[in-house]
């Protein structure tokens, strides 16, 4: 997993409620298994239309939000089915943070596990960054979102945090305990009965 110090980018404003993960990635599109290649399905069914063409009002079809790395959604973003899928897409487009009033509970942990900082804040500052025309930065060590005219604190687990900054997944994460983990299964051999 990356490191993640700061985001700077324009947004885009995604301004709707309850997104489900299957709107976020379809199920026709779950039989992959690595993390990447997942961008293009990404909402897919709004995206194309049934000929599998660019709907020309969609957001994520406009030029101007195509380098964009800050998603900015509706409250209960990721509800639904619980799919990794849902966070690989969003971080295969391109996306680094996303930031909502609220987030389903298993999409949010999804979040963190795979190096995608989701950022939870008051449904009126989300409204707010949601007309943002400039770049704004997301700093997950000082925890500041800065704006042309403003700063925003956020909160976030120590924790994750800390996984996310350093760049840690649970693999990584059991590596750092490696002697401990040895020294424990010393202690704790059971002996085999025959």
């Amino acid at each position: 997993m990356d490191l993640f110090k700061k985001i700077k980018s324009i947004v885009t404003p995604f301004d709707r409620i309850n997104v489900d993960t299957d709107q976020i990635v379809p199920k026709q599109f779950l039989k992959l298994v690595q993390k990447t290649g997942f961008g293009k399905f990404l909402f897919y069914n709004w995206r194309y239309d049934k000929n599998e063409k660019p709907v020309s009002d969609f957001i994520l079809n406009d030029i101007k939000y195509q380098n964009s790395q800050i998603f900015i959604t509706g409250e209960n973003f990721g509800c639904g089915s619980s799919r990794e899928h849902a966070v690989w897409a969003l971080q295969d487009f391109g996306f680094g943070v996303i930031i909502a009033p609220s987030f389903a509970d298993i999409f949010y942990s999804n979040c963190f596990k795979n190096g995608l900082l989701p950022i939870k804040l008051d449904s009126q500052i989300v409204a707010k960054l949601m007309k943002s025309t400039s770049e704004i930065e997301v700093d997950l060590e000082n925890q500041t979102i800065k704006t042309e005219s403003e700063t925003i604190s956020f909160e976030i687990d120590p924790y994750k945090k800390k996984i996310l900054l350093e760049g840690l997944d649970d693999i990584a994460l059991t590596f750092q305990y490696e002697d401990k983990i040895a020294d424990f299964e010393k202690k704790s051999t059971v002996p085999s009965v025959l």
